[in-house]
Formats: C-alpha cells, structure tokens, sequence
C-alpha cells in the first residue's frame, strides 16, 4: 500500500490489517511508515516499511519485489499516494504541474505495472487506486487544475487496465472520496465552512468512513466489479 504513513492511507492500511492483512507500506516518508508498521504488528499481523519515491520506476519496482519476496505473494494493492497544490492555473509552474501529475497518475501507473507483474501469475488479485471527486468535478472555491487532472488520469487509467487484466482474474477499480477531514485537506483548514455548505450532508468525510468501500473493493464480495469508480463524497457530485 502506497502513501499509508498519514491520513486516509493509515486509516485504510489499519482496516486492512484488521481484516487479516499483512501490510506493506510503501511510503516516502520512511518514519511515518515505521510508525504504522508498528501498530499494525502489534495487532497481530505482518509488516513492512519501505521507503519509496513512487515517481520513480527503479525504487517501485524493488518495494515490489521486496513486498513479493517476503509475503509470497500479493493479492490486494491500494495506491493511495498523492499530492495537492493551490494555485491559479496561469500562475502554475511547470516544476509544481510535474510533480502532481507524476506523483498522482505516472506513481499510479508505475505501482500498477509491478503489482500486475505478480498478479498475472497468480491469476488473480484486486488494485485499489485512489482518486478524488475532483477527477469528476471542477472544486470551488480552491483552484488546482493540475491535481483535477492527475484524478481524473487516475480513473480512466484504471478503466483500462480493469479491461486489460480482466482475463487474468485482476481487478482494478478506483475509490474517489469527497472532502475528508485529514492532515493534508487541515493546510486549508480556512476553506472548510466554504466545502461544507457546497455538501448535500454539510459536513466532510472522517477517513473511517472510507473503510467500508475499501474493505468492499479488496474482498471477494466485489468479485463481479472492476472498472468501476466508487464516489464517497457526502453528495457533492449528485448537486
């Protein structure tokens, strides 16, 4: 599981271990990364951290080795990585624009790549990926133009690859959530009464409330979807 060290990624990495997963976290933040591996072996179940630039096809492709090599094999992929900036699309420069995308839709891709190279064999297997709301809608009043882009990559990409790799038993769907209430969404903590009035529910998401889609899309209960995108976002995209 990628981007596990904080916020949606931790909350969904603790669900999964307490589903009876063993854990691989494939984290940038390599002390994050300890932390969660940590709690997870002290609920009984395996884990690894592993430091990793998902925007880097060498360093994917070890932590996937390594997660393969210690677990046997690899039945669930959550790619929950990602970055966001504020700014104007004219005002963007190209340095902020390349390393959204790369971060959110090229380190999705490249973490699929691998994961396929072990699910084909196996013939079987399940890729989470997530994406946002924002890959459906345009966010007001916050402008990021480059981040809407990179989710709605996110979900298209995994269309693809749920058709590509549905004779091998692979799974690929998307999970886009709405506002959720996180360490990366409080570095806009001003915008929050803003987000919440444009929310049928007037209120953001806590990530526990992600945990059932997940938990969903990972289990043999979702064995007849792939391709598909599940929306949890309070209402905003039904407006």
């Amino acid at each position: 599981m990628t981007g596990a060290g904080l916020g949606i990624g931790k909350g969904l990495a603790l669900a999964l271990a307490e589903a009876g997963c063993d854990i691989s976290i494939i984290e940038i933040n390599i002390e994050d990364a300890i932390k969660v591996a940590a709690e997870i072996e002290k609920m009984g179940r395996r884990a690894l951290a592993i430091k990793t630039d998902v925007t880097k096809a060498a360093e994917v492709k070890v932590a996937f080795e390594v997660t393969a090599r210690e677990f046997g094999r690899l039945d669930i992929c959550v790619n929950n990585a990602g970055v966001c900036i504020h700014e104007a699309a004219e005002e963007t420069p190209e340095e902020h624009y390349d390393r959204v995308v790369d971060t959110n839709l090229k380190g999705v891709f490249l973490c699929c790549q691998e994961a396929g190279k072990i699910m084909i064999p196996q013939k079987s297997g399940s890729i989470i990926n997530t994406a946002s709301m924002s890959g459906t809608i345009a966010n007001f009043p916050q402008k990021h133009v480059h981040y809407n882009a990179s989710k709605a990559g996110v979900i298209m990409l995994s269309k693809c690859l749920a058709v590509e790799w549905a004779p091998y038993g692979i799974r690929v769907n998307t999970l886009s959530p709405g506002y959720t209430k996180t360490e990366l969404t409080g570095m806009a903590e001003q915008l929050f009464p803003q987000w919440e009035a444009l929310i049928p529910m007037k209120r953001m998401a806590e990530p526990k409330e992600l945990i059932g889609a997940v938990i969903y899309l990972a289990s043999d209960a979702s064995s007849y979807t792939t391709g598909s995108d599940i929306i949890v976002d309070g209402g905003y995209t039904a407006r």
